[in-house]
């Protein structure tokens, strides 16, 4: 048993995080500005290749609309850029690192189609999927 609990103890020490010294990051640029009645912009840099950069506006509904772009050194040097919109639409991004969805294959645009003529014709399906029309 105790040498169970030795084991554990090593696992344990072993698996600790190694903390390593990484050099401090210098801020070279920190601007902001808040009129205090909901618009805001601020630009950020530091010398580690980050930047941010945003605005806002208040929004129709209570919310921040806000757009802004941010940047970050990629490991192979070269720098990701992500701009974004944020509103009452919910927070929309545009970035080539980003993943896009596959084109759909044929036989689901023709069940989509098959469906949207359905949906035209009237005709509607109840919860155990048998065909029942609209009145």
């Amino acid at each position: 048993m105790k040498l169970v609990i030795l084991a554990c103890l090593a696992a344990v020490a072993v698996a600790a995080p190694q903390f390593v010294d990484l050099p401090p990051v210098v801020i070279l640029r920190d601007d902001r500005q808040d009129s205090g009645d909901g618009n805001f912009q601020y630009a950020f840099e530091a010398d580690n290749g980050i930047a941010v950069e945003a605005s806002g506006t208040p929004g129709s509904a209570g919310q921040s609309n806000m757009q802004g772009v941010f940047r970050f050194p990629l490991p192979d040097g070269t720098i990701a850029e992500v701009r974004y919109i944020a509103n009452e639409d919910g927070f929309q991004p545009e970035s080539s690192l980003l993943p896009t969805a596959h084109p759909l294959p044929a036989h689901a645009i023709e069940q989509i189609r098959f469906a949207e003529e359905q949906r035209a014709l009237g005709i509607t399906y109840d919860q155990f999927g048998f065909r029942s029309n609209r009145k």
